[in-house]
């Protein structure tokens, strides 16, 4: 599946631009959206690329920070009128929390994926089968399969064709090891990993319980890398989800965490053997 052009990527290309004009003209948000007699949060909401924005609108803001590039302004009124519109998970946007949301736009404009679960297979590497019984126990059947259903949709955009982000992923062994779905789904998900491993934008490691503690021992984060943009820090947990942008400190936490456990990790053979060896496991129960 070809990763088209979505909405959220044209506000994301809207959102590095204007920013970077407005930086450039020596303005703060506040200056700005005064000077156009804009309520602050409206800058704030067009700058963090939440939503659209009309094409009236981006010519009252270029002409405030006096762009008049005649290229960069015809790309930037394409972008705006290519902002509006329905995402790619529309269809699946009552089982989508706003700043999931958020965080599928940045993931689909992404050129490197980082990624660590402490308890489970991530949702970019799960099986069908797999994802259902994971979330089967606070799900109905019909939630449950349309939840695999957008988890099979985003590794479709991830790892078909040849276009598509470099992935990095470190599964730990409790991740591993942990049946979901009974033995025959755990072997199942043990192979699809093992044939994920060879994709050649795909870099696996497992890191072993003989690691011991690390930063993120309890918590699941995903760095997502941009050619054009800062790293964005995506944390998962019980209370929802967090897309950090702002907390430099906190960002370059985790990305000293992936680099500390991808060193202290198993990879190529060694990691195929403890899969293996898992499987093997699964096939005498």
């Amino acid at each position: 599946m070809a990763r088209d052009i979505d909405p959220s990527l044209n506000r994301r290309r809207l959102r590095i631009e204007l920013r970077k004009a407005r930086e450039d003209a020596g303005l703060t948000q506040r200056d700005a959206a005064n000077a156009l007699e804009w309520s602050l949060s409206k800058l704030i909401r067009l700058e963090a690329g939440t939503v659209s924005i009309s094409v009236t609108d981006l010519r009252a803001l270029l002409q405030q920070y006096d762009v008049t590039e005649a290229h960069l302004v015809a790309e930037l009124e394409e972008a705006a009128r290519g902002s509006k519109g329905l995402s790619w998970w529309a269809p699946y946007s009552d089982m989508v929390r706003p700043q999931f949301a958020q965080y599928l736009g940045y993931e689909s404009a992404a050129t490197s994926i980082r990624i660590y679960h402490p308890t489970l297979i991530p949702a970019l590497f799960q099986t069908e089968d797999y994802a259902m019984a994971q979330v089967a126990p606070r799900s109905t059947n019909e939630e449950a399969r349309r939840s695999a259903e957008l988890r099979t949709t985003r590794q479709e955009r991830s790892f078909d064709g040849e276009q598509g982000p470099e992935v990095g992923i470190v599964l730990d062994e409790s991740a591993v090891r942990r049946v979901i779905g009974g033995p025959g789904v755990m072997r199942r998900q043990l192979e699809h990993l093992k044939t994920l491993s060879e994709h050649p934008r795909v870099t696996m490691r497992v890191l072993p319980f003989s690691a011991g503690a690390h930063y993120s021992l309890v918590s699941s984060f995903i760095l997502l890398g941009f050619k054009d943009d800062d790293d964005l820090l995506y944390l998962e947990g019980p209370t929802g989800s967090v897309s950090n942008r702002d907390d430099l400190d906190l960002t370059a936490r985790y990305q000293e965490c992936f680099e500390d456990i991808s060193n202290k990790a198993y990879e190529g053979d060694r990691m195929i053997e403890l899969i293996d060896a898992v499987k093997e496991s699964l096939d005498n129960t």
